[in-house]
């Protein structure tokens, strides 16, 4: 694949996800992104298992070079601007001031590259009565309204991954892109702000357009209930989902795999919006015929009826399913020091072409050498 990105440099001095993950993205298009770290233990997600080199840190820091540098040397700090001036692109996701007393402010930096496209990934924005409050994922989502909408209504609990940190990144990258395109008309540089708060609320759009337009608050059955989405747990311990949202020919298909047709003859699921007042009855009427069979039975049947389904996977089935596959999405990695890995490539195929080689994560400092060499080069030439 084309790597649509590989005239731009990055650098991201960022930890944890937001910032790591929008290296990542621009990582996965082709950029060249130099991690910066601080020597010896690095980024904090490499211990969150032990070691130095942890799975979620490993999740955001593929296709990336790392270089060690403590911005309160002086000497390290100037190996840090000589690194911007030669960037496109700097990110950093820390409390606000914290950059400025590190000496990467935008005003710093700018300093030393004025077309420099600056992202500042903040909890709660630069301004405001909860600037300085410190924000993790789980305090984003439920700040933004979110949260509500995944947790379970008895027994109430956080479930689910990281999904703020992903998010913010992932719009952060895009964020960057847009300044990158802007940036090749005018040749000015950029500041863009985003905040967990700002990102987690617009990707929950839907239940803020849902309160503006009808009053609706919605909870965390809202959307199933209306789009007729189910899980049922199979004869074999194993899950199916299905979703028959709104044509009439997904409910007629899924009696018949099921064989169910009785129930059309019942008012209370004759019509699609009585099957929504009355979905709970539905999943009493299910629960016990899912069971009747297989997983891999079930799904033969509502594939041939036509039915939206998917078996329920856990991570060890997904990419193992034949579509996933065909489509490559697992990739094997190799690390000259850590061996051999498995992960995900990015979701973009340009021209036709999926993009298939990954660099691993890098193990901290790995490429400092290899970055200051080219620094000492560049400086001579």
């Amino acid at each position: 694949m084309v790597k649509i990105l590989k005239d731009v440099r990055v650098i991201e001095l960022g930890t944890y996800i937001t910032g790591p993950a929008a290296g990542m993205h621009l990582a996965d298009l082709g950029a060249d992104v130099i991690k910066v770290e601080r020597p010896g233990t690095g980024d904090p997600f490499r211990a969150f298992k032990g070691g130095l080199y942890s799975p979620h840190y490993q999740t955001y820091n593929r296709n990336k070079r790392s270089i060690a540098l403590d911005t309160k040397d002086p000497a390290d700090l100037a190996v840090l601007r000589d690194l911007v001036a030669s960037a496109d692109v700097f990110i950093q996701n820390f409390r606000p001031g914290v950059a400025e007393k590190l000496g990467v402010g935008e005003d710093d930096l700018r300093k030393v590259n004025e077309t420099l496209i600056y992202c500042a990934i903040s909890g709660f924005g630069t301004s405001g009565p909860a600037r300085d409050r410190p924000a993790f994922d789980t305090v984003a989502q439920a700040a933004s309204g979110f949260l509500r909408l995944v947790t379970p209504i008895s027994n109430p609990r956080v479930i689910g991954p990281a999904i703020a940190d992903a998010i913010t990144g992932q719009y952060a990258a895009m964020g960057i892109l847009a300044a990158l395109f802007e940036r090749t008309k005018t040749n000015k540089g950029h500041r863009l702000d985003i905040s967990m708060l700002e990102a987690m609320t617009h990707f929950n759009l839907d239940s803020f357009t849902h309160y503006y337009s009808v009053g609706e608050v919605m909870g965390p059955l809202s959307r199933p209930v209306v789009s007729q989405s189910y899980t049922f747990e199979c004869g074999d311990g194993k899950w199916i989902a299905i979703h028959m949202s709104s044509p009439a020919k997904f409910w007629e298909g899924f009696l018949k795999a099921t064989g169910q047709e009785a129930l059309n003859d019942d008012p209370r699921f004759s019509e699609r919006l009585e099957r929504i007042r009355h979905q709970d009855d539905l999943i009493d009427i299910f629960t016990p015929v899912f069971k009747t069979d297989t997983r891999d039975a079930w799904c033969e049947k509502l594939l041939e009826a036509e039915v939206p389904h998917s078996p329920a996977y856990d991570s060890n089935e997904a990419l193992e399913d034949p579509q996933a596959r065909h489509l490559k999405l697992a990739v094997k990695t190799h690390h000259p020091e850590m061996g051999d890995s498995t992960t995900v490539r990015a979701p973009y195929s340009f021209d036709g072409a999926p993009e298939l080689d990954i660099a691993p994560p890098p193990t901290l400092d790995q490429h400092g050498a290899e970055i200051r060499a080219e620094l000492k080069r560049r400086k001579a030439g």
